[in-house]
């Protein structure tokens, strides 16, 4: 049986080992723990056809605690229990990145791994790389290669920092993997397997949920926007942000806003006087929630990546309030634009979406709701070859 995975072909063998090799997968924050439920979701779990010669140890960092942003996630998408949880909380890069590393190497030095698994761009990510690739376990990178080429953002240092070091890479476009063997990464260390998020979603539809805030009377399906804003460079400063949101709510046109406030602008809003009618800044939702908001509105306001993914999946438009994106095919396939501070343009695109003439997005390469298995198949493979 052969396996098409981008760079390389992989061939099924039939291998006697003489022990089970050990995975670390690493999660800290909401965009990781749905993408590692493509992996270790029961559902995942139940679609394998053959038994893994490998044990997965989940280490969950805890860079997000708060309930909603943790613990509801586990429950919804039915993701294993963590094996460790290292608790690190807030603070700032340096204090979070360097607790992480310090709790992580503690768990490597009583029992290492085989490879340690690192999911996306945060923090958890490049200190749980590092810490690794220091005592000498390999590194694989999930997302591995996208660029948004704005070294202003965390999360670009941490993906460039991670790559670096990582011996395997697990891309979710052509885009990543033509960024990866510009810098030099040799192709049959690049893995083809498309975008896990989208398995997640695909493997839930069935189970996403009306929330709440839908009941009321002014909020109809197909009438409402979605907005979310976390990035520092938008709610940082509080000046800024008021304007950014007096903006949105002028440009469109007196629909609903329905704003699921990250805890962290959550805070910030607390000294904006922004009383309007049409705006509703609730508490953060559960996945469920929040993607049946997504799937059944008008559009699409955000400064996240991993939402422009949703929303293209989910056939949404979707406004991207920043001048840069690392991940592309949701503009050149997707229902996403880049928006960045020009409100006229968001403006004349609200318009174009309530004429029913946005862009009619098509699913990009390999969102197929396979990545997930199209990983295990790789790890499967690089263990019974030895090569972890």
């Amino acid at each position: 049986m052969f396996l098409f995975i981008g760079s390389k072909t992989i061939t099924g063998k039939i291998t006697k080992l003489s022990m089970l090799k050990t995975i670390d997968i690493i999660a800290g924050t909401r965009p990781n723990f749905v993408k590692i439920a493509a992996l270790l979701s029961k559902e995942r779990i139940l679609q394998l056809s053959s038994n893994l010669p490998i044990i997965f140890r989940l280490i969950h960092t805890g860079q997000h605690y708060d309930p909603i942003l943790s613990e509801s996630f586990f429950q919804q998408l039915t993701i294993k229990c963590p094996d460790h949880f290292l608790e690190v909380g807030s603070g700032s890069q340096a204090e979070q990145t360097g607790r992480i590393m310090m709790k992580y190497e503690a768990i490597l030095m009583k029992d290492p791994p085989s490879l340690c698994v690192v999911f996306g761009d945060v923090n958890s990510t490049v200190a749980c790389a590092i810490a690794a690739k220091k005592m000498r376990i390999p590194v694989a990178h999930v997302e591995a290669g996208i660029r948004s080429f704005d070294h202003d953002m965390p999360e670009e240092i941490n993906r460039i920092l991670t790559d670096s070091i990582s011996d395997f890479m697990f891309t979710t476009s052509e885009f990543a993997n033509n960024n990866l063997k510009s810098s030099g990464v040799k192709s049959d260390k690049i893995f083809f397997v498309g975008n896990t998020m989208i398995d997640t979603l695909k493997m839930n539809l069935k189970n996403l949920k009306k929330p709440e805030i839908t009941k009321l009377k002014s909020i109809a399906n197909r009438d409402f926007i979605v907005l979310t804003l976390h990035r520092p460079s938008n709610v940082d400063d509080t000046q800024n942000l008021k304007n950014k949101i007096k903006n949105i709510i002028f440009a469109v046109k007196g629909k609903p806003i329905i704003f699921p406030a990250h805890p962290r602008t959550a805070k910030i809003l607390q000294n904006i006087d922004l009383e309007n009618d049409n705006l509703y800044i609730i508490e953060p939702l559960g996945y469920f929630e929040f993607n049946y908001l997504v799937q059944n509105a008008l559009a699409v306001i955000t400064d996240s990546g991993g939402i422009t993914e949703e929303a293209t999946f989910l056939n949404i438009p979707c406004f991207t309030l920043r001048t840069s994106t690392e991940r592309p095919e949701t503009i050149k396939f997707g229902t996403n634009e880049l928006i960045g501070e020009n409100f006229n343009k968001l403006n004349a695109g609200i318009e174009q979406v309530i004429k029913g003439q946005w862009k009619k997005g098509q699913m990009p390469p390999l969102w197929d709701g396979e990545s997930g298995l199209r990983i295990l198949k790789v790890l499967k493979s690089l263990a019974e070859d030895n090569e972890i």
